[in-house]
């Protein structure tokens, strides 16, 4: 009854020439063997059960140790078909510094090659052998794994651990492509890995395995892993939990250092209760209703677009041709109260002292000659009477427009081409990068690369995750939208302009276009890159998506400038410089500012300086050096106007900008100090648009308190544009994903999507917030449309 007995060579802690026997057992499922082993003996356990080429069923073996501190491990070695799976006991697991981590219980799944026969009966074998001289006790029991096989859409509960890892099977059922496995658990630790593998064997299990083969992701309390059929030939699956032995990959703490370098740690209990469901995923109805979603929205602001410049347009023609017929009725009236013989001739010859209209048109003319950008003064009197000019209590437009037009077109057209050449040279190196991650992530099948709602990530092609991509389609769009409007108003002006007509010469703020096709471009540029970062989104490449929203902020912050300062806002050098040192601080933030006191006295410092630099470059205007003499004019200034004359500023209305901008800076630089926020890059995006937010607020208070008025469509664009930004935050805060914490603290963020089944909430905050750009660049675009017929010595500047 216990089978063959055989003699055998013994080596290893036996002697030479010694003598083994081999015992072999049939063994039954669901039954436990409790037996003993030796050096001097092995024993095979033998099983057979009935495949079925339409049933798979699970086969566990599992084996308990009941000896204490043993010399030598039992090995484990179960013989099947087409694999061989072996494991000692106690089974020694290693972590973070090669520790040890041993245990006495050990449960391991075998695999279940395919068959071709609609049924047959298999064999295979368990070996127990040791090298141990002392008789060692053990358990074994193979037992048969209910519900091994998944169903679709039904959540299936157990129980795992280090040492005992568990994987089930599943078959994609006709008509679906793509399904989402969903691993989750209501512990957050132990820390443990989630991987999709094919039909074949051996199973990689193992904490030290688990990573060689498939698709793996760390899970604290949830994992998900799209999966396509068009990946696994046979149309099935495994779906392989293991706990790991160490919870530092999911941001645990750090265990102790063993003393030696043979020491054995206690693992404690490390069992975790999880529960997997397979669910299908979208179809391919789904992935195009979403694109023709994101098309539509965006193609109806075009839409809109063109009907306002129609309906502004057949305005424009019906004011021209009521102007006509009432000038026709007044020229009537006054030939039948008067009689005049004739009509008079409508302009009176100007006096020589005043620039005519030809002298004008002349000048025009003469712009087609060719300018030197560095050529900015091109009257004598400029630097001459400048700081007389600049000084004015009160200076108006027409003070500050001095500068020949052409130059300063120039000028300004430097932004554009500047930021043209920085997309190029920007852009080309990311789409490598990106690509190179994507590639990277397809091949070692390792998803803790990329921070991705696992829970809303749509694949198509190489793609992870198309609709992260897709909804950043609205700032390319409307990014050109807005180019394709400022050209057409600079085409509108430049006819104006050739035509000689006087509320373009003389009315209204100087029109100067370079900064608001830089802003266009920016704009794409933000969705190109933003798309790029979302391809593997993480710590490294985080700044892809933030550059060209501190250029926007930037940009934005100098085109409010100049519409009051055109002779003397920043050159496109010292504008674009700035903006790259600020990129500057934000990558050093990123790799060095987390935890480093060091790094962020240094930002802290420099932050506040150049606030106050700026502070008083806007204050003067321009007219104060930074030399070795400035500490001392500036006691002087202190001392005299301030506490001898007892005299206030004599801009007040720049300096309550100033103050209060230095108070909102100042108190970022001390949060920034106290708190040393982990999203470096966030905080100083923060610090530009608060910053753009309190001027932009200035401005509208000036100009209100100033007596302009807000036209229609602007107005509108604001009330539209605060609205969209409200709900556009508050998708962005939503935090679907975080690179700040590990990639399994990451996933515990993951949502479902929340619009057509395709987009998220991270998507949305895309939606809104390219609307809310493209609105707020209609606003600085129209906001002074009030003043296209107030001479400019009326415009006052603040």
């Amino acid at each position: 009854p216990f089978g063959l007995m055989l003699p055998a060579r013994s080596c290893g802690s036996g002697a030479v020439g010694e003598t083994k026997s081999v015992v072999q057992k049939d063994a039954e499922f669901d039954v436990t063997y409790n037996d003993t082993v030796t050096s001097e003996n092995q024993t095979i356990y033998a099983f057979n059960h009935t495949v079925s080429r339409n049933r798979t069923e699970g086969v566990r073996v599992s084996v308990d140790v009941l000896s204490q501190g043993l010399e030598s491990p039992i090995l484990f070695v179960v013989r099947q078909k087409q694999a061989v799976l072996s494991f000692q006991v106690p089974l020694i697991l290693r972590g973070l510094y090669q520790r040890k981590y041993p245990y006495n219980h050990v449960g391991r799944t075998l695999c279940q090659p395919p068959t071709r026969a609609l049924s047959e009966t298999q064999y295979f074998f368990v070996d127990v052998s040791t090298l141990s001289s002392q008789g060692t006790n053990f358990q074994l029991r193979v037992s048969r794994v209910e519900s091994f096989t998944l169903q679709t859409d039904k959540k299936f509960s157990f129980t795992a651990s280090p040492s005992q890892p568990q994987y089930f099977k599943y078959v994609f059922p006709d008509g679906v492509d793509t399904v989402i496995v969903k691993v989750n658990s209501d512990m957050n630790f132990p820390c443990s890995v989630m991987s999709i593998q094919d039909i074949q064997c051996p199973v990689y299990d193992l904490d030290n395995n688990v990573a060689f083969i498939g698709m793996y992701q760390t899970m604290t309390k949830k994992g998900a892993i799209t999966v396509q059929r068009k990946d696994f030939p046979s149309n099935s699956f495994y779906v392989v939990v293991v706990v790991k032995t160490e919870d530092e990959a999911c941001g645990g703490p750090l265990r102790f250092y063993p003393l030696r370098p043979d020491e054995l740690i206690d693992a404690g209990n490390r069992s975790k209760i999880l529960d997997v469901v397979v669910t299908p995923a979208i179809n391919s109805k789904v992935y195009v209703m979403g694109m023709l979603f994101c098309l539509g929205i965006f193609f109806s602001f075009y839409l809109l677009t063109f009907l306002v410049a129609c309906l502004d347009n057949k305005r424009c023609d019906v004011l021209e041709q009521h102007s006509s017929n009432l000038f026709l009725l007044c020229l009537q009236l006054t030939k039948c109260l008067f009689s005049l013989p004739s009509c008079p001739p409508l302009l009176s010859p100007l006096p020589s002292s005043e620039r005519s209209l030809d002298s004008v048109g002349r000048s025009r003319q003469e712009s087609l000659s060719s300018v030197e950008e560095d050529d900015y003064d091109t009257l004598d009197d400029i630097n001459s009477d400048k700081n007389i000019v600049r000084t004015k209590k009160f200076l108006c437009v027409s003070d500050l427009a001095r500068k020949d037009k052409r130059v300063l077109s120039k000028k300004y057209q430097i932004y554009f081409w500047n930021i043209s050449t920085i997309a190029v040279f920007y852009a080309l190196p990311v789409i490598q990068l990106v690509i190179t991650y994507q590639t990277v992530v397809n091949v070692t099948g390792n998803q803790d690369i990329c921070y991705y709602n696992f829970l809303c990530a749509h694949p198509l092609g190489a793609l992870s995750a198309f609709n992260n991509i897709l909804s950043n389609l609205g700032y390319v769009m409307l990014g050109l939208l807005f180019l394709l409007i400022v050209l057409k108003r600079d085409i509108v002006h430049n006819r104006a302009m050739v035509r000689n007509d006087l509320n373009a010469l003389e009315c209204g703020i100087p029109k100067h276009f370079g900064l608001f096709y830089a802003m266009g471009t920016a704009l794409m540029m933000e969705g190109l890159l933003s798309a790029c970062y979302h391809v593997c989104p993480n710590y490294t490449n985080f700044q892809f998506d933030t550059s060209f929203m501190y250029m926007i902020a930037g940009l934005c912050m100098l085109k409010l400038y100049q519409k009051r300062h055109p002779d003397i806002n920043a050159s496109a050098y010292t504008a674009y410089a700035c903006l790259a040192a600020v990129i500057f601080f934000s990558v050093l933030g990123v790799v060095f500012g987390k935890g480093n006191t060091v790094f962020w006295i240094i930002f802290s410092v420099i932050h506040i300086l150049a606030t106050l630099l700026l502070s008083t470059q806007l204050y003067y205007m321009g007219r104060w050096r930074l030399d070795s003499g400035v500490l001392r004019r500036m006691v002087y200034i202190i001392y005299t106007d301030s506490i001898r004359q007892c005299s206030g500023p004599m801009y007040i209305d720049r300096m309550v900008l100033l103050v209060m901008g230095n108070i909102v800076n100042w108190s970022l630089a001390a949060y920034g100090l106290i708190e040393r926020p982990n999203d470096f890059a966030s905080y100083l995006l923060a610090i530009a648009i608060c910053n753009l937010l309190l001027y932009f607020a200035f401005y509208i208070i000036m100009k209100l308190r100033s007596g302009e008025r807000i036209k229609c469509l602007a107005l509108v664009c604001i009330l539209f544009t605060a609205v969209v930004w409200g709900f556009a935050l508050y998708f962005f805060f939503q935090g679907l994903s975080t690179w700040q914490k590990t990639p399994a603290e990451s996933r515990e963020h993951n949502r479902d999507c929340i619009l057509l089944l395709f987009f998220d909430d991270h998507d949305i905050w895309h939606f809104l917030s390219s609307i809310a750009m493209f609105g707020s660049f209609l606003v600085l675009l129209t906001m002074d449309d009030d003043l296209d017929t107030v001479q400019r010595d009326k415009i006052y500047v603040f």
